[in-house]
């Protein structure tokens, strides 16, 4: 099931987030020294919680048998745009469809907030992630190799 964060279920959250985006850091040879912006090593309950009550970010997370296996946020952006944030699913329970299930989610509430476009931004050497999300409908627009990744940060969207 897909429901809302609730406050005291964001440490849950951060650990999720860190687990998974932690198997792409090992992939990669991504560590904290080399990348200590990647969100496996820079997510953290201060920050979520910043996100929740600042930024006012929407918050999902799926559960099963009370066991939280997945996450993803929603970020306001100007215009009629939002980005998809850390789209997550822990690794042990990964390839039963619970990815594609929270990017639907994310894409009908996008909808249902008005907003006309969804962004997200992935590890662009990651081709079986790019390849995912555009056989889910998303296009790539670009990357941008920024001195503080030891990687390129590919660019996507949904027009929604």
């Amino acid at each position: 099931m897909i429901r809302e964060v609730r406050r005291e279920e964001i440490p849950a959250c951060v650990r999720v987030i860190r687990k998974s985006h932690r198997t792409v850091a090992d992939a990669f040879g991504f560590t904290e020294e080399n990348a200590p912006r990647y969100v496996a090593f820079a997510a953290d309950e201060k920050r979520l919680l910043r996100q929740m009550d600042s930024e006012r970010r929407l918050m999902f997370l799926y559960e099963e048998g009370g066991v939280i296996k997945g996450y993803y946020s929603l970020f306001p952006k100007d215009g009629d745009a939002c980005e998809l944030c850390n789209l997550s699913v822990l690794p042990e329970y990964r390839h039963q469809g619970i990815g594609g299930e929270l990017l639907r989610h994310a894409i009908r509430t996008a909808r249902e907030q008005d907003f006309g476009i969804m962004r997200l931004s992935i590890v662009e050497e990651n081709t079986v992630l790019r390849k995912w999300y555009e056989q889910n409908g998303a296009i790539h627009t670009g990357k941008e190799k920024f001195d503080f990744f030891p990687f390129t940060c590919g660019y996507m969207m949904f027009r929604l």
